[in-house]
């Protein structure tokens, strides 16, 4: 027995030392996995917002009164909030190149001549017309900093307005994801384009059901949804990934992705929902074929056009922005999915401060990936017992959503 001590200790000290190198290679991976995504968002991402304008304004109930903070993404949910006419809007947002586009299209409203030409300039592909608009009319009223990111060439010594004059919607890492995603459907033989043809939502399902659904179970598809990777074209970070792959046995996003496709596809009419268009079209759709969204709609042009002014952009992030607010100054608060992304450091010091600069009647929405909200147990109980959740209406307006990325919709109201 005596003989055997010295190797029995060696045989335990070399599986501690395993346990440390596979430890040690996890974490160097999730480090790795961390900083990619991090170098992917400091580009474009966002060409458009893919969270539902119509269900935050359902959910905000904006009055001419409020002052309003929200992160500014592509910058339509914006505009769309800004058709209500509030006294103020704050954009934020840390990326450079969506500050620019928030301001771009701002400047847009502001100087084209007419309803006609916002359309032409932010729901039209391939006119060139659109890069000459910019030129006349919007270019000599910009900031320098906005004008000069606009005019800035590339390697192709082309400016970078002259997505403008292409599909934007098909710049950014987000429209190339979609753009990989159709490659990668083709290959296997399925177009998605072609359900822009459908003209029932009996069609969709059929479509869906018969050319996208067994796609899932294609073992490429599979296992490139298992890698985290592959999904942050789709604004996944390594922590949603994590949660989401939980859910499934195989820890793969397959079964999710499938759900969300589902809910795309076939939960609302075609007509209606741009957002499909923009996933299998990748377009918006012209005047016979559907609705544009609510910012580019005609009746709502005049008030965003008058109201521009109103709207405030920064660079900077939520909690900074907060920070310099006078307390019970702010009457709703829009984090997109942010918080999904945020440690409980994060969290913590960004309810602070909504806390402190929260009115009367505040209310504060945001979206996850997974179905639940994740504050609780993250979020210090003396910051978030003073808020009450809205579940049922959270749900309710969930279910309306039609951009379909996203598994949960919160909204928060401060407890009187």
């Amino acid at each position: 027995m005596t003989d055997l001590a010295p190797d029995a200790g060696y045989g335990k000290r070399n599986r501690k030392l395993k346990t440390a190198l596979i430890q040690h290679k996890a974490l160097t991976l999730e480090g790795l996995s961390e900083r990619l995504f991090g170098l992917l968002f400091t580009g474009l991402v966002y060409p458009q917002i893919w969270e539902d304008p119509a269900v935050d304004m359902a959910a905000m109930q904006i009055r001419p009164e409020h002052h309003i903070v929200t992160i500014g993404s592509g910058g339509c949910n914006m505009l769309a909030y800004l058709s209500a006419a509030p006294e103020r809007i704050d954009v934020v947002d840390l990326n450079p190149h969506h500050v620019a586009l928030n301001r771009l299209k701002l400047a847009a409203f502001r100087h084209l001549p007419g309803h006609a030409d916002i359309v032409r300039f932010l729901a039209r592909h391939d006119l060139v017309s659109n890069v000459q608009a910019y030129d006349l009319f919007i270019a000599p009223k910009l900031d320098s900093d906005t004008r000069k990111y606009w005019n800035r060439r590339g390697l192709t010594g082309q400016r970078r307005i002259r997505v403008f004059g292409k599909n934007i919607y098909r710049t950014g890492l987000l429209g190339r994801f979609i753009g990989l995603g159709h490659l990668l459907a083709r290959l296997h033989g399925v177009d998605p384009s072609e359900l822009a043809n459908a003209r029932s939502m009996r069609e969709q399902r059929q479509f869906f059901d018969e050319r996208l659904a067994p796609l899932f179970d294609r073992p490429v598809i599979r296992w490139i949804t298992s890698r985290k990777s592959s999904l942050f074209g789709l604004g996944i970070p390594p922590q949603q990934f994590d949660e989401l792959a939980s859910l499934s046995a195989e820890k793969s996003l397959a079964g999710v992705l499938r759900q969300r496709l589902e809910k795309l596809c076939c939960h609302f009419p075609l007509k209606e929902n741009y957002f499909a268009w923009q996933a299998f079209a990748r377009r918006y759709p012209l005047p016979h074929e559907g609705e544009l969204p609510v910012y580019l709609q005609a009746g709502r042009h005049e008030t965003i056009r008058n109201n521009a002014e109103r709207v405030h952009v920064h660079h900077a992030s939520f909690t900074e922005l907060l920070a310099k607010k006078p307390a019970g100054s702010v009457d709703r608060y829009v984090l997109l999915d942010a918080q999904d992304w945020m440690n409980d450091r994060q969290l913590n010091d960004l309810w602070s401060e909504i806390t402190r600069t929260s009115a009367e009647g505040a209310v504060v929405i945001f979206r996850t990936a997974a179905e639940d909200s994740i504050l609780e147990g993250r979020v210090s109980q003396n910051l978030l017992g003073q808020w009450q959740y809205d579940a049922d209406q959270s749900q309710a307006l969930n279910l309306k959503d039609r951009s379909a990325i996203y598994g949960g919709f919160h909204i928060y109201r401060k407890a009187a």
